[in-house]
């Protein structure tokens, strides 16, 4: 059970705080990208800089990779924001697969007890010489909690994991759509 245990906590310690990530990373000031779009258009780009550089989002980093490189040709603008895009995916994703981890471990070490249990009652039955229900009650016990809890351990991460791929998923889907209007926004004619 100490395994598991120590599974459990660390699976709500990686679900929270990915949560916590990805849901910062899913705000975005809808004034944001009305604000860069203003300095560009203005030839601002000091501000349009100094907006992204304080503004602590994914999208405000992708645009600011791009930003610095305007006057460059597009491919090499293009490059830098798909680049700093798969960056910050990366940054978000980070912990996400010790969540995978404990959804396929938890189980089996569930599974591991109950092996335990039956050992034990199998022990027990040939120390006594007799089966009654108070020889093998110990190992059944046993048996059954661990594979109960090492389930629900499994499954907890498990959904936490998918619920938070299908949060990232939202999250990229903005970076790109949010990348492929700045580089709209810098192509228009001024």
């Amino acid at each position: 059970m100490l395994p598991i245990g120590i599974l459990s906590v660390l699976a709500v310690y990686f679900a929270v705080e990915r949560f916590l990530v990805i849901s910062r990373a899913r705000k975005i000031d809808q004034n944001f990208m009305m604000n860069i779009r203003d300095h560009l258009l203005n030839g601002k780009m000091d501000s349009a800089l100094s907006l992204c550089r304080n503004t602590n989002t994914p999208i405000a980093r992708l645009l600011l990779k791009g930003i610095k490189r305007i006057g460059k040709p597009i491919k090499e603008v293009e490059s830098a924001v798909e680049s700093e895009g798969r960056l910050e995916i990366y940054k978000l994703e980070r912990n996400m697969n010790y969540l995978a981890i404990i959804a396929g471990i938890a189980p089996m070490m569930g599974f591991v007890g109950t092996i335990s249990g039956v050992i034990k009652i199998f022990y027990n039955i040939s120390v006594e010489k007799n089966i009654s229900i108070d020889i093998i009650a110990g190992g059944l016990y046993e048996k059954m909690i661990t594979s109960a809890a090492g389930l629900l351990v499994g499954i907890f991460a498990f959904i936490c994991y998918h619920i938070l791929n299908s949060m990232l998923d939202r999250v990229s889907y903005m970076l790109e759509q949010n990348a492929v209007d700045f580089i709209d926004l810098i192509q228009e004619p001024a």
